[in-house]
C-alpha cells in the first residue's frame, strides 16, 4: 500500500520518535515548516537494568546497563497515538515516521528480529538483553581490540581517534562471546536498536550508515577483516560477516512502509514511509540547523554528544568517529562525547545535598539542582579553590577510557556543597573545551557552537560553558531536538523535501548568540583550565594509573 504526499504540503504531517535512556517521546510535526503540533512521552517500565534482571532476579556484574525490548514497543503503542490524538490531526494526514535511538544500544536477535531475551530459554541470561549505550562492562574487550589493532596497524583505528570504545558493537559482542558463548552462538543478528525499531515498523531489516560507521567500525565499505577478528579470538572470526553485515542505507532514505501490525500499534496509516534509523545526537543536527560544515552541535543531557560536519577528513585524537555521510550526505561527520554530564550533576544533587538544602529547596518550591545553582551562580571564578575531573562515568573523548573515574581536588573543611556542584559543572565544560581543542589542533575548524538537549534550559550551566569556551552559544529552538530531527528525516523519506539540507533549513531552527561569554570570567577560566589539563593528563595519559588500580580493586571485591 502506498501513501503519497498531498498536493498541499502544508496539510502533511510526520511523526518523530526519540528513544532515550529512560523514556521515548513522540512528536507530531508539520512537514512544510517544522511546526510541532503535539507530543507525548512514555516512560520505560523497566528503565535501566543495572543490578538484577527484572523477572528472574539474576544478579548483574558491575558496570552493566541493560534494557527490555518490550519497553521500546510500548512507546509505539502509547506515545505515538497519544501525540497524534493531542495534535487533533487526522491520521490520514500522516505521511511518514522517523525514529532515533541512543547508541551504541545493541541487542542480539534471531533472523526474524526476535530479541533473544524474549525466548523462554534465555530470559534469565543477561547477555541476551539489549546492552544500553552506558554499558561499560566491556572495557577489557575494548582494550584488547585496541591493542591488537595498534599492533597490526589496522587502518580504521585512526578514524576513531586511535581507540574503539567499550560502548560500541564489537567490544560488547566480544564480551558476549567470552562470557556466554551459548547466547553468542544463538545470536543470528547483532543489531543496533536504532535499526531494530525500524525493523519492527516496516517488517524488514535495514542498517543505517550512521550507527554502522560510528559504532560498528564500518569504513570504506568494509568491516574489520575476518583475519583481524580471528586474531582476537578464533571463535570471533565470523562476527562481522555473519551477525552484522547487511547493505547500508543512507540517512533520509525510506527504509520501507509501515506494516499492518505497526499501524495497529501506532494508529497510523498502513503503508506510510518509515525513515532509515538514526542516532539521537546525529539526527538532532537537522533540527538545530547545524548540518553545514564547521557548526558543532552539543546535545547536552545525561551525557553529551558532540557532532560536527566537515568537507574533508582529518585524524582527530580521541574522537568517537569520522564517517562519510554519517550526519548528512556528502560530508564527513565527526563525533565526540562525554559519558557523564547531567548524570554527574544529578549524582551530586540527589545523593550529597545536605538535608537542610533539601528542606530549603522544598520551601522555595524549586529543585535541589536549582537551589545549588542559585547559591553557586554569584561565586567568583576560582573562588571555591576546586578542580574536578568529569569522569564519573568514564571518559569518552578524548581519552576513550571507561575505567577512569571522577576526581575533586582542592576540598577543605570550608568547602560548601554549592561549590562542589559548581566545580562539577565547570569540569564538564572543561571536558568540552578539551574536545574543541582536539578538533582545532587537528585542522578541523569549529566555527560556532550550538546546544540542544535537556540542559539547554539551564541558564547557570550555559553561562559557565560560554565563559569556559569563550564563545557565544547558539541554542536549538526545539525542546525535542532528536524527535524533531527524526521527523525531519521522515519528511525527506516521504518526499516532502528533496534532501536533509533543504528539510533542515525549512523545519529546523536555532537562536543565534543566545548566551554570550563574559570576557573577565573567560580570562579567569583560562588559568583553571590549565590546571584541569594538568590533572587530566596526569591521571588519564599515564602519569598515574591510580584510577585504574582503584577500579580493579573495586571490581574484584564485588565479584568475590
Amino acid at each position: 500500500m502506498n501513501v503519497n504526499v498531498s498536493a498541499n504540503r502544508d496539510d502533511d504531517v510526520v511523526i518523530g520518535v526519540d528513544f532515550g535512556t529512560l523514556s521515548g517521546r513522540a512528536v507530531v510535526v508539520r512537514a512544510g515548516d517544522g511546526a510541532e503540533l503535539a507530543s507525548a512521552v512514555h516512560t520505560y517500565e523497566h528503565g535501566v537494568v543495572s543490578t538484577a534482571l527484572p523477572d528472574s532476579g539474576t544478579p548483574l556484574a558491575p558496570d552493566t546497563a541493560l534494557q527490555v525490548p518490550a519497553d521500546y514497543r510500548a512507546v509505539l503503542r502509547q506515545a505515538v497515538p497519544k501525540a497524534l490524538a493531542a495534535s487533533g490531526v487526522p491520521a490520514e494526514r500522516v505521511i511518514g515516521i522517523g525514529t532515533d535511538f541512543t547508541a551504541c544500544t545493541v541487542l542480539p536477535t534471531t533472523t526474524d528480529g526476535t530479541p533473544l531475551c524474549e525466548l523462554p530459554e534465555f530470559t534469565d541470561r543477561p547477555h541476551a538483553y539489549p546492552k544500553l549505550w552506558k554499558h561499560h562492562a566491556a572495557q577489557p574487550e575494548a582494550d584488547d581490540i585496541n591493542a591488537l589493532a595498534e599492533r597490526r596497524g589496522e587502518s580504521w583505528l585512526a578514524r576513531y581517534g586511535g581507540k574503539i570504545s567499550a560502548e560500541w558493537e564489537f567490544a560488547k559482542g566480544l564480551q558476549v562471546l567470552r562470557e556466554d558463548q551459548e547466547v553468542y552462538d544463538r545470536t543470528e543478528r547483532w543489531i543496533e536498536a536504532a535499526d531494530w525499531i525500524v525493523w519492527q515498523l516496516c517488517g524488514k531489516e535495514t542498517r543505517n550508515v550512521c550507527t554502522a560507521g560510528y559504532k560498528g567500525i564500518h569504513q570504506d565499505g568494509a568491516w574489520p577483516t575476518r583475519e583481524y577478528l580471528a586474531a582476537l579470538d578464533p571463535r570471533f572470526a565470523g562476527f562481522a560477516e555473519e551477525k552484522i553485515a547487511h547493505p547500508l542505507s543512507q540517512l533520509g532514505e525510506c527504509a520501507g512502509r509501515l506494516t499492518a501490525q505497526a499501524a495497529a500499534w501506532t494508529g497510523l496509516p498502513e503503508g506510510i514511509a518509515v525513515a532509515v534509523g538514526n542516532v539521537d545526537a546525529h539526527v538532532t543536527a537537522a533540527a538545530a540547523q547545524t548540518v553545514a560544515p564547521g557548526r558543532m552541535l552539543a546535545v547536552m543531557g545525561t551525557s553529551t554528544c558532540h557532532v560536527l560536519n566537515a568537507e574533508t577528513f582529518a585524524e582527530v585524537p580521541g574522537m568517537c568517529g569520522a564517517v562519510r555521510d554519517g550526519i548528512a550526505p556528502g560530508l564527513w561527520g565527526y563525533e565526540a562525547g562525554q559519558s557523564g554530564v547531567g548524570d554527574i550533576f544529578g549524582w551530586f544533587a540527589e545523593g550529597f545535598a545536605p538535608p537542610e538544602y533539601v528542606r530549603e529547596a522544598d520551601g522555595l518550591g524549586i529543585s535541589v539542582h536549582e537551589l545549588l545553582s542559585r547559591k553557586a551562580a554569584d561565586q567568583p571564578v576560582g573562588g571555591h579553590g576546586l578542580i574536578a575531573l568529569d569522569w564519573h562515568s568514564g571518559n569518552r573523548s578524548v581519552l576513550v577510557d571507561h575505567d577512569l573515574s571522577g576526581i575533586i581536588a582542592g576540598m577543605t573543611l570550608a568547602t560548601r556543597p554549592e561549590e562542589i556542584y559548581r566545580a562539577l559543572v565547570e569540569a564538564t565544560a572543561f571536558g568540552t573545551r578539551t574536545i574543541l581543542d582536539a578538533f582545532s589542533d587537528s585542522g578541523v575548524p569549529v566555527e560556532d557552537f550550538t546546544v540542544a538537549g535537556g540542559l539547554k534550559r539551564n541558564t547557570f550551566v550555559l553561562q559557565i560553558y560560554a565563559d569556559v569556551l569563550n564563545r557565544p552559544l547558539h541554542i536549538a529552538n526545539s525542546d525535542q531536538g532528536p524527535a524533531l530531527g527524526s521527523a525531519i528525516h521522515a519528511a525527506v523519506a516521504a518526499g516532502a523535501h528533496p534532501d536533509i539540507h533543504t528539510a533542515a533549513a525549512a523545519m529546523g531552527g536555532a537562536t543565534r548568540g543566545a548566551v554570550l561569554p563574559d570576557p573577565q570570567r573567560a580570562a579567569a577560566y583560562d588559568e583553571l583550565y590549565t590546571i584541569y589539563t594538568e590533572l587530566h593528563d596526569h591521571f588519564g595519559r599515564g602519569g598515574s594509573d591510580a584510577l585504574h588500580r582503584l577500579r580493579g580493586i573495586r571490581n574484584q571485591s564485588l565479584t568475590r
